[in-house]
């Protein structure tokens, strides 16, 4: 009798343990509120339309994980001729890449808050970017928060000019409401 008892005990603590190893990750969608600014000497502005997931959660960063989007044709830099000129094959090339893409590879703390290594894509080239970002949380939305700089010239947006500078520091703010 008490080794059935014992392989009871044991077979439900079992069942126990794998419910909790396999909880799903909290899933998020971006929501409104984002900001994606970028600035330099000239030109400055933001991307007004983002889309994508964030899958993510502070005890399981290994499995967490970020995809997000950014309409190209909505930048805008307060100039209405800079803006379609931006839209050109000469600089982002928005009819044939729509988008520029972030998808992250891994995701580790840091002193400040997270480091988020990733594929960055624009104009159909691929760099790996890692970007700080700070997490505050407040109900069912998370948000992630940072700066980070962007050379231009790898992703062959534009040519080299003493105008427009090549790094860009890029500013974000993004919301996610669960899903």
């Amino acid at each position: 009798m008490k080794n059935i008892f014992e392989s009871i005990l044991f077979s439900a603590f079992l069942i126990a343990s794998a419910a909790f190893t396999f909880l799903p990750i909290d899933h998020y969608v971006v929501s409104s509120g984002y900001t994606i600014g970028f600035v330099s000497a000239d030109p400055s502005g933001s991307f007004t339309s983002m889309s994508g997931d964030i899958y993510f959660d502070d005890a399981d960063l290994v499995n967490s994980k970020f995809n997000l989007s950014i309409d190209v044709s909505t930048i805008s830099t307060g100039n209405g001729m800079r803006n379609k000129k931006a839209q050109t094959s000469e600089w982002f090339n928005a009819t044939t890449y729509p988008n520029i893409k972030f998808k992250s590879t891994s995701i580790v703390k840091s002193a400040t808050g997270y480091v988020i290594t990733g594929d960055l894509t624009m104009r159909g080239i691929t760099k790996t970017y890692s970007i700080p970002a700070v997490k505050t949380k407040s109900g069912n939305t998370i948000t992630f928060s940072g700066s980070f700089s962007v050379d231009r010239i790898e992703f062959k947006v534009g040519k080299k000019s003493t105008v427009v500078p090549d790094k860009m520091v890029v500013t974000y703010v993004v919301p996610a409401t669960k899903g």
